[in-house]
């Protein structure tokens, strides 16, 4: 089963548990109808935890209370760790317009494929798409000048990146 990030918890909020969850979903979410969360305890290791109670904080955060965590002392191993959902929630929790619904999706610069976007890193002013060419890892910027097209029916995203720019990586 392939996990995709859900987004970091900030915070420790209160003192029965609860942590302020800051999420990728590109929409304000209370994450309703999500069972658990996962932590990722080793590399590609995920530990559930089971979602007692959520509700929505602001656009891009959610208050969540993790079953077994009832205390402000019990969040601190929590704080700060990464959580992962199944692909398949995912996709039906996040907004079309977040640039993490792109992941899977297949790069393209003008005609020419580049590979499939592995993850999304997301900065101030642009969206970088990690991909792998020939087993090199290769991050393309997205903003206005480089970002031509997105085809969510083809999964496409179709790129316009300044000279050299793949030699980088590649050369």
């Amino acid at each position: 089963m392939e996990y995709y990030r859900l987004g970091k918890l900030a915070a420790s909020f209160g003192l029965k548990g609860e942590m302020i969850l800051t999420h990728y979903l590109g929409k304000k979410s209370s994450l309703k109808g999500l069972q658990a969360v996962f932590t990722e305890e080793k590399t590609n290791s995920f530990l559930p935890w089971f979602i007692e109670e959520t509700r929505i904080k602001s656009e891009e955060e959610t208050y969540i209370k993790l079953e077994g965590v009832d205390t402000k002392e019990s969040t601190m191993r929590l704080v700060r760790k990464e959580l992962w959902i199944p692909e398949a929630e995912f996709k039906k929790m996040a907004a079309k317009s977040a640039p993490v619904s792109l992941l899977g999706y297949t790069i393209f610069n003008g005609k020419d494929e580049l590979g499939e976007i592995l993850e999304i890193i997301e900065q101030p002013h642009q969206v970088l798409c990690r991909i792998e060419v020939t087993g090199r890892e290769v991050l393309i910027p997205l903003h206005e000048e480089t970002l031509e097209k997105v085809d969510h029916k083809k999964k496409k995203v179709v790129t316009v990146l300044p000279d050299g720019l793949l030699e980088i990586y590649l050369g």
